[in-house]
């Protein structure tokens, strides 16, 4: 093996554990945009997620992702990661299954733990969307389906040498393969699980439901920037200097200016600088940007943040109008601007920035070749995931059932689900007037309850 593979591995494989690491981004996030009574349910989630997805994406996704087949799908290598590399890496006689993936030149398993953390990222999404109501059990299964077959099947489109690919579709690192096809199936589960007690009452009144630690979010929205610096330029999956530089400038530039257009833009609406809002201004940035850092200037990176950040906020007001209950926004975040995204490399693309890839977008002379394909691959990406989440929902409604009882929405998911909460030395007013005593052992309420004041 020589110093060019061994180089380009340790790259794939330090991005790759950042991109891991954005879990934690995800679960601080979402934690601290729920109630408190929900904190230890959505820990919970998004720590158990990224294992299912794991044994998911090995089992059966990878294959259907990166395997030879038809333009639709993967047929070959599947069940295990079966079959040779496609990668010089492996030697000089290399014939392998996965032709998908044998642009760059690092070995099989570093190859897998990098797209296995992505695929996991698509599934994490969904789980603030659907966040205070849903049955712990049922969102694994449905996390299995969205990583075992939901996501390769897109994947395989775009990725994976398919038909978008073949149509001259361009994602460089999943505004639509991740956040898209987690954002669709993210909206589907919101919208089939019903919204959240109390969020919205009569004559169509809107009742906000604040999360309980705000600290905690901008922890996890830092951490998760952090990861996006391994997310996107690690998509090179080659230690290229001059470009993976150039992808964390325009990640860091989208993300600056879509965390400030949503801060001017909440300001606007709400008259005050909503701090959810400048927190979901810079994801929305770094989800917008995701598709083209690769093909764009950094001016135009500038751009597409302050698109973002300026949609991302009445994109959330949208979304609360038309009785979508998304507690974290992750509809506004991840499928709005991963849409966004996409159709802006359409726009943005200049060819300089990675020759003989994308071309020249129509604002830069390219014409309108680009944008209609980009268009394509968001409209059918779209009506895919749709159909097929909605499918994995209502199968799993009609089997297993999706939602908790309203006695435990109104406790809370961690003691009705998990038995525990994340704060168990906190005590909880109830609506008489009265304590209810909470144990220390962080496992069960005490029965008793005592006056206020004592």
């Amino acid at each position: 093996m020589d110093m060019k593979v061994a180089v380009d591995t340790m790259w794939v494989l330090v991005t790759g554990m950042l991109v891991f690491f954005m879990n934690l981004g995800f679960a601080c996030v979402e934690a601290g945009f729920q109630q408190s009574k929900n904190c230890v349910n959505i820990l919970s989630k998004n720590f158990v997620v990224f294992a299912a997805s794991t044994v998911a994406f090995w089992f059966i996704g990878w294959g259907l992702m990166f395997g030879d087949g038809t333009p639709l799908i993967g047929l070959k290598g599947l069940f295990m990661i079966s079959g040779a590399d496609n990668s010089p890496a492996t030697g000089a006689a290399y014939q392998g299954v996965y032709s998908g993936i044998s642009w760059t030149g690092v070995p099989l398993m570093a190859k897998y733990f990098f797209q296995l953390v992505f695929a996991g990222t698509a599934a994490t999404i969904v789980s603030g969307s659907v966040g205070g109501r849903i049955k712990y059990f049922s969102f694994i299964v449905f996390s299995l389906l969205l990583v075992g077959l939901i996501y390769p099947t897109v994947g395989h489109w775009i990725w994976g040498g398919g038909w978008l690919a073949k149509a001259g579709f361009w994602d460089f690192a999943g505004s639509t393969v991740v956040h898209s096809v987690g954002g669709w199936a993210a909206l589907t589960g919101a919208v089939i699980l019903g919204p959240r007690f109390g969020k919205f009452g009569p004559n169509g009144r809107i009742n906000g439901i604040p999360g309980h630690n705000m600290s905690l979010a901008l922890i996890g929205a830092l951490v998760l920037w952090l990861g996006w610096f391994g997310f996107n330029p690690g998509s090179t999956m080659a230690a290229d200097p001059r470009l993976i530089a150039h992808i964390c400038v325009t990640t860091n530039m989208a993300a600056c200016t879509g965390l400030l257009a949503a801060t001017l833009m909440s300001t606007i609406m709400l008259k005050k600088p909503d701090f959810g809002m400048t927190i979901n201004g810079c994801l929305a940035g770094l989800v917008a940007i995701t598709a083209g850092c690769a093909f764009v200037s950094v001016s135009s990176a500038a751009m597409i943040g302050i698109i973002a950040g300026a949609i991302v906020v009445p994109a959330v007001i949208f979304f609360d109008k038309v009785k979508v209950d998304d507690p974290v926004g992750a509809t506004s975040v991840h499928l709005v601007c991963g849409m966004l995204g996409t159709i802006f490399v359409g726009l943005f693309a200049e060819d300089w920035v990675s020759p003989n890839t994308t071309g020249n977008g129509l604002l830069f002379g390219g014409g309108s070749k680009l944008l209609i394909a980009q268009l394509t691959g968001v409209a059918a990406v779209g009506a895919f995931v749709l159909i097929t989440s909605s499918v994995a929902w209502y199968l799993i409604k009609a089997t297993m059932g999706i939602r908790v009882s309203l006695h435990e929405e109104i406790e809370g998911l961690d003691i009705g689900e998990h038995g525990n909460q994340a704060y168990p030395d906190f005590v909880t007013r109830k609506s008489h007037g009265n304590y209810v005593g909470v144990s220390s052992g962080a496992t069960t309420i005490e029965s008793g309850y005592a006056p206020v004041g004592k």
